[in-house]
Protein backbone atom coordinates (compact mmCIF):
# COMPACT_ATOMS: atom_id res chain seq x y z
CA UNK A 1 0.00 0.00 0.00
CA UNK A 2 2.93 2.55 1.04
CA UNK A 3 4.49 1.53 -2.67
CA UNK A 4 1.13 1.89 -4.23
CA UNK A 5 0.71 5.34 -2.37
CA UNK A 6 4.67 6.69 -4.18
CA UNK A 7 3.42 5.84 -7.12
CA UNK A 8 0.19 7.56 -6.89
CA UNK A 9 2.18 10.31 -5.41
CA UNK A 10 4.42 10.62 -8.46
CA UNK A 11 1.51 10.24 -11.28
CA UNK A 12 -0.26 13.36 -9.43
CA UNK A 13 2.90 15.24 -9.48
CA UNK A 14 4.05 14.28 -12.75
CA UNK A 15 0.44 15.75 -13.67
CA UNK A 16 0.86 19.15 -12.14
CA UNK A 17 4.34 19.33 -13.49
CA UNK A 18 2.59 18.68 -17.45
CA UNK A 19 -0.33 21.44 -16.68
CA UNK A 20 2.56 24.12 -15.34
CA UNK A 21 4.78 23.48 -18.46
CA UNK A 22 1.86 23.29 -21.07
CA UNK A 23 0.60 26.85 -19.52
CA UNK A 24 3.96 28.18 -20.01
CA UNK A 25 4.07 26.60 -23.89
CA UNK A 26 0.65 28.15 -24.63
CA UNK A 27 1.82 31.30 -23.16
CA UNK A 28 4.93 31.63 -25.14
CA UNK A 29 2.88 30.49 -28.04
CA UNK A 30 -0.23 32.34 -28.33
CA UNK A 31 0.13 36.09 -26.95
CA UNK A 32 3.43 36.56 -28.82
CA UNK A 33 2.16 35.40 -32.15
CA UNK A 34 -0.57 37.94 -31.49
CA UNK A 35 1.59 40.67 -30.30
CA UNK A 36 4.15 40.18 -33.26
CA UNK A 37 1.47 40.17 -36.24
CA UNK A 38 -0.88 42.66 -34.96
CA UNK A 39 0.14 45.30 -37.48
CA UNK A 40 -0.34 42.84 -40.53
CA UNK A 41 -1.99 43.50 -43.51
CA UNK A 42 -5.62 42.74 -43.65
CA UNK A 43 -6.06 39.30 -45.46
CA UNK A 44 -7.61 40.07 -49.20
CA UNK A 45 -11.22 38.73 -49.31
CA UNK A 46 -11.72 35.47 -52.01
CA UNK A 47 -12.47 37.29 -55.34
CA UNK A 48 -15.34 35.10 -56.42
CA UNK A 49 -17.98 35.33 -53.06
CA UNK A 50 -16.42 38.80 -51.69
CA UNK A 51 -16.30 36.90 -48.04
CA UNK A 52 -13.08 36.18 -45.84
CA UNK A 53 -10.64 34.48 -46.69
CA UNK A 54 -9.96 32.77 -42.96
CA UNK A 55 -13.96 32.78 -42.57
CA UNK A 56 -15.50 30.89 -45.46
CA UNK A 57 -19.53 31.12 -46.65
CA UNK A 58 -19.40 27.41 -45.14
CA UNK A 59 -18.38 28.12 -41.45
CA UNK A 60 -17.99 24.50 -40.64
CA UNK A 61 -14.48 25.25 -42.15
CA UNK A 62 -11.61 24.88 -39.66
CA UNK A 63 -8.52 27.54 -39.61
CA UNK A 64 -6.70 25.25 -42.38
CA UNK A 65 -8.14 22.52 -44.57
CA UNK A 66 -6.36 19.44 -42.60
CA UNK A 67 -4.39 16.94 -44.44
CA UNK A 68 -5.44 13.59 -44.70
CA UNK A 69 -4.19 10.29 -44.78
CA UNK A 70 -5.40 9.06 -48.04
CA UNK A 71 -6.50 11.09 -51.12
CA UNK A 72 -10.56 12.00 -51.37
CA UNK A 73 -12.38 10.83 -53.87
CA UNK A 74 -11.89 13.02 -56.97
CA UNK A 75 -15.12 12.51 -58.60
CA UNK A 76 -17.47 15.50 -57.22
CA UNK A 77 -20.78 13.15 -56.86
CA UNK A 78 -19.14 11.11 -54.71
CA UNK A 79 -17.62 11.27 -50.89
CA UNK A 80 -15.82 9.31 -49.00
CA UNK A 81 -14.17 10.07 -45.60
CA UNK A 82 -13.41 9.30 -42.12
CA UNK A 83 -11.78 10.28 -39.10
CA UNK A 84 -10.82 8.89 -35.73
CA UNK A 85 -10.42 10.89 -31.96
CA UNK A 86 -8.67 9.90 -29.06
CA UNK A 87 -8.70 11.80 -25.78
CA UNK A 88 -7.20 10.89 -22.96
CA UNK A 89 -7.56 13.09 -19.42
CA UNK A 90 -6.72 12.67 -16.30
CA UNK A 91 -7.05 14.82 -12.78
CA UNK A 92 -4.15 15.10 -9.79
CA UNK A 93 -6.63 14.86 -6.15
CA UNK A 94 -8.31 18.05 -5.42
CA UNK A 95 -9.80 19.60 -2.48
CA UNK A 96 -13.32 19.01 -1.49
CA UNK A 97 -15.14 19.34 1.64
CA UNK A 98 -17.75 16.67 0.66
CA UNK A 99 -19.07 14.94 -2.63
CA UNK A 100 -22.38 14.12 -3.98
CA UNK A 101 -23.67 10.97 -6.27
CA UNK A 102 -23.33 13.51 -9.39
CA UNK A 103 -19.61 14.70 -7.97
CA UNK A 104 -16.46 15.04 -9.93
CA UNK A 105 -14.29 12.62 -7.84
CA UNK A 106 -11.82 14.24 -5.86
CA UNK A 107 -9.31 11.61 -5.96
CA UNK A 108 -6.53 11.67 -9.02
CA UNK A 109 -8.45 9.49 -12.07
CA UNK A 110 -7.94 8.93 -15.95
CA UNK A 111 -9.87 7.94 -18.72
CA UNK A 112 -9.68 8.08 -22.97
CA UNK A 113 -12.27 8.58 -25.12
CA UNK A 114 -12.81 8.01 -28.46
CA UNK A 115 -15.15 8.63 -31.67
CA UNK A 116 -14.77 7.25 -34.83
CA UNK A 117 -17.00 8.30 -38.38
CA UNK A 118 -17.05 6.80 -41.75
CA UNK A 119 -18.50 9.66 -43.56
CA UNK A 120 -19.73 9.28 -47.05
CA UNK A 121 -22.34 11.12 -49.49
CA UNK A 122 -23.59 11.25 -53.17
CA UNK A 123 -24.37 13.92 -55.52
CA UNK A 124 -28.20 12.74 -56.95
CA UNK A 125 -28.19 16.25 -59.04
CA UNK A 126 -26.67 19.59 -59.63
CA UNK A 127 -29.49 20.28 -56.85
CA UNK A 128 -29.84 17.65 -54.44
CA UNK A 129 -27.70 14.96 -52.33
CA UNK A 130 -27.43 12.37 -50.11
CA UNK A 131 -25.11 12.32 -46.98
CA UNK A 132 -25.12 9.30 -44.40
CA UNK A 133 -22.76 8.76 -41.73
CA UNK A 134 -21.82 5.81 -39.47
CA UNK A 135 -20.11 6.44 -35.99
CA UNK A 136 -18.83 4.52 -33.13
CA UNK A 137 -18.25 6.24 -29.54
CA UNK A 138 -16.58 4.49 -26.90
CA UNK A 139 -14.02 4.74 -24.33
CA UNK A 140 -14.81 6.03 -20.74
CA UNK A 141 -15.33 9.80 -19.25
CA UNK A 142 -13.82 11.26 -15.99
CA UNK A 143 -15.86 10.24 -13.53
CA UNK A 144 -18.58 8.82 -16.31
CA UNK A 145 -19.08 12.76 -17.40
CA UNK A 146 -20.35 13.61 -13.80
CA UNK A 147 -19.84 16.78 -11.83
CA UNK A 148 -18.90 19.89 -14.06
CA UNK A 149 -21.54 21.66 -16.26
CA UNK A 150 -18.17 22.70 -18.83
CA UNK A 151 -17.37 19.27 -18.90
CA UNK A 152 -13.66 18.56 -20.14
CA UNK A 153 -14.37 16.46 -23.06
CA UNK A 154 -17.08 16.63 -25.47
CA UNK A 155 -16.70 13.66 -27.16
CA UNK A 156 -17.42 11.45 -24.06
CA UNK A 157 -20.38 9.16 -24.00
CA UNK A 158 -22.63 10.76 -21.25
CA UNK A 159 -24.53 7.23 -20.87
CA UNK A 160 -21.99 4.65 -20.24
CA UNK A 161 -24.58 2.20 -20.65
CA UNK A 162 -25.32 2.83 -24.03
CA UNK A 163 -24.20 0.09 -26.41
CA UNK A 164 -20.92 0.49 -28.36
CA UNK A 165 -21.82 -1.01 -31.76
CA UNK A 166 -21.87 1.45 -34.24
CA UNK A 167 -24.67 3.52 -34.99
CA UNK A 168 -26.15 6.03 -37.64
CA UNK A 169 -24.72 9.45 -36.99
CA UNK A 170 -26.29 11.80 -39.96
CA UNK A 171 -29.05 10.78 -42.28
CA UNK A 172 -29.72 13.24 -44.57
CA UNK A 173 -31.42 15.01 -47.80
CA UNK A 174 -29.60 18.09 -48.87
CA UNK A 175 -31.49 20.15 -51.36
CA UNK A 176 -30.37 23.67 -52.77
CA UNK A 177 -33.21 25.84 -54.47
CA UNK A 178 -31.17 28.69 -56.76
CA UNK A 179 -32.17 32.32 -55.95
CA UNK A 180 -29.69 33.84 -58.38
CA UNK A 181 -27.69 32.65 -61.39
CA UNK A 182 -24.22 33.57 -60.59
CA UNK A 183 -22.34 31.24 -58.45
CA UNK A 184 -19.71 30.91 -55.71
CA UNK A 185 -16.78 28.08 -55.05
CA UNK A 186 -17.79 26.06 -52.56
CA UNK A 187 -15.84 24.24 -49.89
CA UNK A 188 -16.67 20.31 -50.11
CA UNK A 189 -17.17 19.02 -47.05
CA UNK A 190 -18.51 15.99 -45.46
CA UNK A 191 -21.57 17.74 -45.02
CA UNK A 192 -21.71 19.54 -48.28
CA UNK A 193 -20.49 18.15 -51.58
CA UNK A 194 -20.94 20.76 -54.28
CA UNK A 195 -17.81 22.60 -55.66
CA UNK A 196 -20.09 25.82 -56.30
CA UNK A 197 -23.73 26.93 -55.23
CA UNK A 198 -25.81 29.68 -56.05
CA UNK A 199 -24.61 33.18 -54.71
CA UNK A 200 -28.14 33.37 -53.40
CA UNK A 201 -30.40 29.83 -52.42
CA UNK A 202 -32.02 28.54 -50.46
CA UNK A 203 -30.88 25.23 -48.75
CA UNK A 204 -33.34 22.74 -47.27
CA UNK A 205 -31.84 19.77 -44.98
CA UNK A 206 -33.94 16.41 -43.80
CA UNK A 207 -33.37 13.68 -41.70
CA UNK A 208 -30.96 13.05 -38.68
CA UNK A 209 -28.35 15.48 -37.77
CA UNK A 210 -26.62 17.15 -35.12
CA UNK A 211 -27.69 20.82 -34.53
CA UNK A 212 -24.13 22.33 -34.27
CA UNK A 213 -23.71 20.88 -37.50
CA UNK A 214 -25.33 24.39 -38.84
CA UNK A 215 -25.68 26.19 -35.57
CA UNK A 216 -23.34 28.34 -33.32
CA UNK A 217 -20.45 27.49 -35.43
CA UNK A 218 -17.28 29.13 -34.89
CA UNK A 219 -14.20 28.63 -37.04
CA UNK A 220 -11.91 29.59 -34.08
CA UNK A 221 -13.75 27.42 -31.37
CA UNK A 222 -16.17 24.68 -32.46
CA UNK A 223 -14.06 21.42 -33.69
CA UNK A 224 -12.86 19.06 -30.95
CA UNK A 225 -10.96 17.02 -33.70
CA UNK A 226 -8.41 20.01 -34.04
CA UNK A 227 -9.64 22.65 -30.88
CA UNK A 228 -10.78 23.43 -27.80
CA UNK A 229 -12.45 20.07 -26.11
CA UNK A 230 -14.64 21.80 -23.01
CA UNK A 231 -18.20 21.53 -23.59
CA UNK A 232 -18.88 25.09 -22.83
CA UNK A 233 -15.65 26.25 -25.30
CA UNK A 234 -16.86 24.64 -28.12
CA UNK A 235 -20.82 25.12 -27.93
CA UNK A 236 -22.66 27.55 -26.23
CA UNK A 237 -23.05 25.96 -23.25
CA UNK A 238 -27.04 28.37 -22.12
CA UNK A 239 -28.43 26.74 -25.74
CA UNK A 240 -29.97 23.45 -24.53
CA UNK A 241 -30.22 22.08 -28.12
CA UNK A 242 -32.53 19.51 -29.02
CA UNK A 243 -30.43 16.21 -28.75
CA UNK A 244 -30.70 12.74 -27.70
CA UNK A 245 -27.81 11.31 -26.04
CA UNK A 246 -25.33 10.82 -28.73
CA UNK A 247 -25.91 14.48 -29.39
CA UNK A 248 -28.18 14.11 -32.60
CA UNK A 249 -32.03 15.32 -33.43
CA UNK A 250 -34.50 14.41 -36.44
CA UNK A 251 -35.48 17.11 -38.18
CA UNK A 252 -35.02 19.51 -40.49
CA UNK A 253 -32.98 22.83 -41.47
CA UNK A 254 -34.16 25.89 -43.73
CA UNK A 255 -30.80 28.15 -44.98
CA UNK A 256 -31.50 31.46 -47.16
CA UNK A 257 -27.98 32.69 -48.27
CA UNK A 258 -27.22 35.82 -49.73
CA UNK A 259 -23.90 37.77 -50.65
CA UNK A 260 -22.96 38.82 -46.95
CA UNK A 261 -25.78 37.08 -44.57
CA UNK A 262 -27.64 34.13 -44.38
CA UNK A 263 -30.68 33.00 -42.23
CA UNK A 264 -31.67 29.60 -40.71
CA UNK A 265 -34.43 28.29 -39.15
CA UNK A 266 -34.14 24.22 -37.80
CA UNK A 267 -37.46 22.19 -36.62
CA UNK A 268 -36.21 19.10 -34.31
CA UNK A 269 -37.13 16.48 -31.91
CA UNK A 270 -36.85 16.39 -28.10
CA UNK A 271 -35.95 13.58 -26.03
CA UNK A 272 -38.41 11.59 -23.64
CA UNK A 273 -36.22 12.22 -20.92
CA UNK A 274 -33.03 14.80 -19.78
CA UNK A 275 -30.17 13.18 -21.34
CA UNK A 276 -32.21 10.36 -23.08
CA UNK A 277 -31.21 8.17 -25.76
CA UNK A 278 -34.97 8.04 -27.08
CA UNK A 279 -36.46 10.83 -29.01
CA UNK A 280 -40.73 11.46 -28.97
CA UNK A 281 -42.11 11.07 -31.84
CA UNK A 282 -45.05 13.60 -31.23
CA UNK A 283 -44.06 17.13 -32.80
CA UNK A 284 -47.51 18.32 -32.45
CA UNK A 285 -46.53 18.22 -28.56
CA UNK A 286 -42.43 17.87 -27.95
CA UNK A 287 -40.20 20.20 -30.33
CA UNK A 288 -37.78 22.47 -30.79
CA UNK A 289 -37.34 25.51 -32.44
CA UNK A 290 -33.77 27.33 -33.66
CA UNK A 291 -33.00 30.63 -35.74
CA UNK A 292 -29.89 32.25 -36.48
CA UNK A 293 -28.71 35.23 -38.44
CA UNK A 294 -26.05 35.10 -39.63
CA UNK A 295 -23.87 39.05 -41.12
CA UNK A 296 -20.44 38.34 -42.47
CA UNK A 297 -18.98 41.18 -41.35
CA UNK A 298 -16.29 42.45 -38.71
CA UNK A 299 -16.79 44.33 -35.91
CA UNK A 300 -13.01 45.47 -36.66
CA UNK A 301 -13.33 48.17 -39.46
CA UNK A 302 -11.12 46.72 -42.33
CA UNK A 303 -11.19 43.11 -40.80
CA UNK A 304 -13.08 40.50 -41.80
CA UNK A 305 -15.47 39.00 -39.27
CA UNK A 306 -19.01 37.46 -38.45
CA UNK A 307 -21.87 37.86 -36.17
CA UNK A 308 -24.25 35.04 -35.63
CA UNK A 309 -27.34 35.75 -33.40
CA UNK A 310 -29.12 32.84 -32.01
CA UNK A 311 -32.43 32.19 -30.62
CA UNK A 312 -34.38 28.80 -29.44
CA UNK A 313 -37.55 27.30 -27.80
CA UNK A 314 -37.96 23.79 -26.50
CA UNK A 315 -41.05 21.96 -25.55
CA UNK A 316 -40.81 18.82 -23.83
CA UNK A 317 -41.70 16.98 -20.84
CA UNK A 318 -39.30 19.07 -18.42
CA UNK A 319 -39.62 19.62 -15.02
CA UNK A 320 -39.84 22.61 -13.31
CA UNK A 321 -36.90 24.00 -10.39
CA UNK A 322 -39.58 25.93 -8.49
CA UNK A 323 -42.22 22.97 -8.18
CA UNK A 324 -39.56 20.72 -7.46
CA UNK A 325 -38.19 22.53 -4.28
CA UNK A 326 -41.58 23.34 -3.15
CA UNK A 327 -42.59 19.56 -3.03
CA UNK A 328 -39.39 19.21 -0.67
CA UNK A 329 -40.17 22.46 1.59
CA UNK A 330 -43.24 20.58 1.90
CA UNK A 331 -42.07 17.09 2.94
CA UNK A 332 -43.46 15.64 -0.11
CA UNK A 333 -40.66 14.20 -1.22
CA UNK A 334 -37.02 13.17 1.05
CA UNK A 335 -34.80 15.39 -1.48
CA UNK A 336 -35.82 17.65 -4.33
CA UNK A 337 -36.85 15.30 -7.83
CA UNK A 338 -36.77 17.49 -10.81
CA UNK A 339 -38.44 14.23 -12.17
CA UNK A 340 -41.29 13.80 -9.54
CA UNK A 341 -44.02 14.81 -11.74
CA UNK A 342 -46.98 13.91 -13.82
CA UNK A 343 -45.68 14.21 -17.59
CA UNK A 344 -46.83 17.42 -18.75
CA UNK A 345 -44.95 20.03 -21.37
CA UNK A 346 -43.23 23.13 -20.29
CA UNK A 347 -41.51 25.28 -22.16
CA UNK A 348 -37.57 26.93 -22.09
CA UNK A 349 -35.92 29.11 -24.20
CA UNK A 350 -33.08 31.40 -24.72
CA UNK A 351 -30.50 33.65 -26.89
CA UNK A 352 -26.73 33.33 -28.10
CA UNK A 353 -24.58 36.23 -29.76
CA UNK A 354 -21.26 34.13 -31.65
CA UNK A 355 -18.45 36.77 -32.64
CA UNK A 356 -15.70 36.07 -34.57
CA UNK A 357 -13.25 38.04 -35.71
CA UNK A 358 -10.10 38.25 -37.84
CA UNK A 359 -7.58 40.18 -35.89
CA UNK A 360 -4.44 39.39 -38.65
CA UNK A 361 -4.21 36.78 -41.03
CA UNK A 362 -3.01 34.38 -39.40
CA UNK A 363 -5.06 34.84 -35.72
CA UNK A 364 -9.07 34.90 -34.77
CA UNK A 365 -10.58 36.04 -32.08
CA UNK A 366 -13.57 34.72 -31.13
CA UNK A 367 -16.77 35.01 -28.18
CA UNK A 368 -20.09 33.65 -27.32
CA UNK A 369 -22.79 34.95 -24.46
CA UNK A 370 -25.67 32.90 -24.03
CA UNK A 371 -29.00 33.16 -21.65
CA UNK A 372 -31.66 30.78 -21.02
CA UNK A 373 -35.04 31.43 -18.81
CA UNK A 374 -33.44 28.47 -16.21
CA UNK A 375 -37.21 27.86 -14.82
CA UNK A 376 -37.19 24.53 -16.44
CA UNK A 377 -35.26 21.91 -16.53
CA UNK A 378 -31.97 21.41 -18.07
CA UNK A 379 -32.85 18.38 -20.43
CA UNK A 380 -30.86 17.84 -23.76
CA UNK A 381 -26.97 19.20 -23.10
CA UNK A 382 -26.02 20.64 -20.17
CA UNK A 383 -26.87 22.62 -16.48
CA UNK A 384 -25.84 26.06 -18.03
CA UNK A 385 -28.38 28.76 -17.69
CA UNK A 386 -25.86 31.94 -18.66
CA UNK A 387 -22.43 31.54 -20.49
CA UNK A 388 -19.71 33.71 -21.77
CA UNK A 389 -16.54 32.58 -23.48
CA UNK A 390 -14.03 34.46 -25.15
CA UNK A 391 -10.59 33.35 -26.86
CA UNK A 392 -7.76 33.15 -29.75
CA UNK A 393 -7.49 30.91 -32.20
CA UNK A 394 -3.74 31.07 -33.66
CA UNK A 395 -2.89 28.96 -37.58
CA UNK A 396 0.20 27.35 -37.51
CA UNK A 397 1.26 29.77 -40.88
CA UNK A 398 2.28 31.90 -38.33
CA UNK A 399 5.42 29.86 -37.47
CA UNK A 400 5.80 27.83 -40.84
CA UNK A 401 3.39 25.14 -39.65
CA UNK A 402 0.41 25.29 -42.17
CA UNK A 403 -1.38 22.51 -40.48
CA UNK A 404 -0.56 23.09 -36.69
CA UNK A 405 -3.01 25.24 -34.50
CA UNK A 406 -2.69 26.76 -31.24
CA UNK A 407 -5.75 28.39 -28.59
CA UNK A 408 -6.58 29.52 -25.81
CA UNK A 409 -10.22 30.56 -24.45
CA UNK A 410 -11.67 31.37 -21.05
CA UNK A 411 -15.30 30.53 -20.36
CA UNK A 412 -17.71 31.57 -17.43
CA UNK A 413 -20.87 29.25 -16.76
CA UNK A 414 -23.76 29.98 -14.31
CA UNK A 415 -27.26 29.04 -12.82
CA UNK A 416 -30.52 30.35 -12.22
CA UNK A 417 -31.52 31.46 -8.26
CA UNK A 418 -34.24 28.01 -8.31
CA UNK A 419 -31.58 25.96 -9.90
CA UNK A 420 -29.46 27.14 -7.32
CA UNK A 421 -31.55 26.21 -4.55
CA UNK A 422 -32.70 22.75 -5.96
CA UNK A 423 -28.42 21.48 -5.87
CA UNK A 424 -27.92 22.95 -2.68
CA UNK A 425 -31.02 21.60 -1.10
CA UNK A 426 -29.43 17.85 -2.39
CA UNK A 427 -31.30 17.75 -5.47
CA UNK A 428 -29.61 16.39 -8.60
CA UNK A 429 -29.85 17.07 -12.11
CA UNK A 430 -28.39 15.03 -14.99
CA UNK A 431 -25.05 15.76 -14.44
CA UNK A 432 -24.31 17.82 -10.78
CA UNK A 433 -25.42 17.17 -7.45
CA UNK A 434 -22.92 17.56 -4.83
CA UNK A 435 -25.51 16.77 -1.97
CA UNK A 436 -25.36 20.59 -0.75
CA UNK A 437 -23.70 23.55 -2.63
CA UNK A 438 -22.03 26.91 -1.57
CA UNK A 439 -22.51 28.50 -5.32
CA UNK A 440 -19.87 30.27 -7.15
CA UNK A 441 -20.06 30.56 -10.88
CA UNK A 442 -17.84 27.74 -12.84
CA UNK A 443 -14.99 29.49 -14.28
CA UNK A 444 -12.73 27.30 -17.08
CA UNK A 445 -9.60 28.08 -18.52
CA UNK A 446 -8.55 25.66 -21.60
CA UNK A 447 -5.72 25.83 -24.15
CA UNK A 448 -3.61 23.31 -27.15
CA UNK A 449 -1.67 22.81 -29.34
CA UNK A 450 -2.69 21.00 -32.51
CA UNK A 451 0.85 19.19 -34.08
CA UNK A 452 0.43 17.88 -37.77
CA UNK A 453 2.68 14.31 -36.98
CA UNK A 454 2.33 12.99 -40.57
CA UNK A 455 0.05 12.77 -43.56
CA UNK A 456 -3.36 13.01 -41.35
CA UNK A 457 -1.44 12.53 -37.94
CA UNK A 458 -2.51 14.94 -35.53
CA UNK A 459 -1.30 15.31 -31.74
CA UNK A 460 -2.43 17.94 -29.49
CA UNK A 461 -1.38 18.32 -25.64
CA UNK A 462 -4.00 20.51 -23.94
CA UNK A 463 -4.91 21.70 -20.32
CA UNK A 464 -7.89 23.14 -18.57
CA UNK A 465 -7.70 24.91 -14.84
CA UNK A 466 -11.46 24.86 -13.75
CA UNK A 467 -12.59 26.67 -10.50
CA UNK A 468 -15.45 26.32 -8.58
CA UNK A 469 -16.64 22.74 -10.23
CA UNK A 470 -20.09 21.94 -11.24
CA UNK A 471 -20.58 25.48 -9.35
CA UNK A 472 -19.65 24.64 -5.76
CA UNK A 473 -16.87 26.74 -3.91
CA UNK A 474 -16.45 24.15 -1.48
CA UNK A 475 -14.73 21.86 -4.28
CA UNK A 476 -11.81 22.56 -5.78
CA UNK A 477 -9.64 23.95 -7.80
CA UNK A 478 -9.19 21.21 -10.35
CA UNK A 479 -6.20 20.66 -13.36
CA UNK A 480 -7.04 18.83 -16.21
CA UNK A 481 -4.23 17.75 -18.44
CA UNK A 482 -5.10 16.21 -21.80
CA UNK A 483 -3.50 14.67 -24.97
CA UNK A 484 -5.90 14.15 -27.85
CA UNK A 485 -4.50 11.68 -30.73
CA UNK A 486 -6.08 12.63 -34.33
CA UNK A 487 -6.56 10.67 -37.78
CA UNK A 488 -8.20 11.73 -40.92
CA UNK A 489 -8.69 9.36 -43.75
Amino acid sequence: MEEMGKRNHKSRAATNLLAALWLLVAAACIIPAHAQQADAPTPTPTPKNDTPLAIADDPANALADPESMLPHLKDTRFWLSGQANFIFQTHPDFHADYSGPNSLSPHYEKATSRVMTLYTGVRLSNSTELLVDIEEAGGQALSTGLGLAGNTDLDIVRNPLLSKAPYLGRAMIHKVFALSKDKVENQRTFLSLFDELPRRRLEIRFGKFSMPDFFDVNSAGTDTHFQFSNWSVDNNGAWDYAADTRGYTVGVVADYEDRNWGFRFAEGLMPKVANGIDLVWRPWQVHAENWEYELRHGVIPKKSGVVRLLAYTNYANMGVYRDANAQFKEGLVPVPDITHHPWHTTRKYGFGVNLEQNLTRNVIAFARWGWDNGKTESFAYTEIDSTFDEGIGVKGAQWHRKQDRAGIAFVSNGIKKDHQIYLADGGNGFLLGDGKLNYGRENIVESYYTAHIWRGIYIAPGVQYIVNPGYNRDRGPVVVPSLRAHVEF
